[in-house]
């Protein structure tokens, strides 16, 4: 039996169906990661409902007060070109740029890659550090939650049957901040992260008055590294500080062996990666 297929022009007009059709739907934008589900048979919906021509969801927008605004369509590449991004939220444009093959850039949605909820989505982690929010509307309305609350598990997220991620809320960056992302994989070019990490900083002379770091591949969701930012908050970078913290974020993840690493390979990988972010968003101050 074929899918059922609708093509809405408005988010009112995707809600309303996926109200109407509810747990039989899958929303398809971009298709990189849905199609490619179908074709292995993991998922098979009884209806697909092609939300690319609402073309009120794709832009980039920015604000001195507000932040920036991404509208949940906007593809991969969009975010990784942007002058915008580059200019001002930099490890977001780095994160884009590791996703994939340029081909899946182009087609693939931010909304699209935080939906599909792997634990190694490499926008995930830039996105945790920038303390960025989500704006959903559904049939009751719209509401706006900090993307810590979004992931529930591998595929699985907060978002209901009647809801769709309409926008993606960065706020602006104090002075004396930088940011880096960093992304282990198990061979050169487009491949899953084996581990992922983000880590922002935010400096008053020579001490780190904020930090903080993320994790990704290396638990059930993309994770904030708590215990480790704590541990440098406050402090003066050395060598030992952070070793400590970066063990710490060592402890704080959950990996495990699958196809692409054992979960030993990558608690060790942690270590090493955090050290570097660490340093990389220090550099880019």
């Amino acid at each position: 039996m074929e899918s059922q297929y609708f093509a809405p022009t408005s988010i009112e007009q995707a809600i309303s169906l996926l109200s109407e059709y509810g747990e039989k739907t899958r929303i398809i934008a971009g298709g990189t990661d849905l199609l490619a589900q179908m074709k292995k048979k993991i998922v098979l919906p009884d209806v697909l409902i092609n939300v690319k021509g609402i073309r009120d969801l794709e832009y980039i927008d920015y604000d001195e007060t507000d932040g920036l605004r991404i509208g949940t369509l906007t593809t991969i590449a969009s975010i990784e070109k942007s002058s915008l991004v580059r200019s001002k939220f930099s490890i977001l444009a780095q994160a884009a740029s590791m996703l994939g093959t340029l081909t899946i850039r182009n087609q693939a949605t931010i909304g699209g890659n935080l939906c599909n909820a792997a634990p190694s989505a490499d926008t995930a982690p830039a996105l945790l550090v920038l303390g960025a929010r989500l704006k959903i509307a559904g049939t009751e309305g719209e509401k706006i939650v900090p993307i810590e609350d979004f992931f529930t598990g591998p595929g699985q997220t907060i978002i209901k049957n009647s809801q769709i991620i309409t926008e993606i809320q960065i706020p602006n960056l104090p002075l004396r901040s930088g940011a880096a992302y960093i992304k282990q994989t198990r061979r050169r070019g487009a491949d899953l992260a084996v581990v992922g990490v983000a880590a922002l900083v935010i400096m008053e002379g020579d001490i780190l008055r904020d930090v903080k770091i993320a994790l990704g591949a290396v638990a059930p969701t993309p994770i904030r590294a708590k215990k480790a930012e704590e541990i440098l908050k406050g402090k003066k970078l050395d060598d030992k500080l952070l070793e400590e913290a970066s063990q710490a974020a060592s402890h704080e993840s959950s990996p495990i062996d699958d196809a692409r690493s054992s979960a030993d390979y990558r608690r060790n990988l942690i270590i090493v990666l955090v050290k570097r972010a660490v340093k990389q968003a220090i550099e880019q101050i």
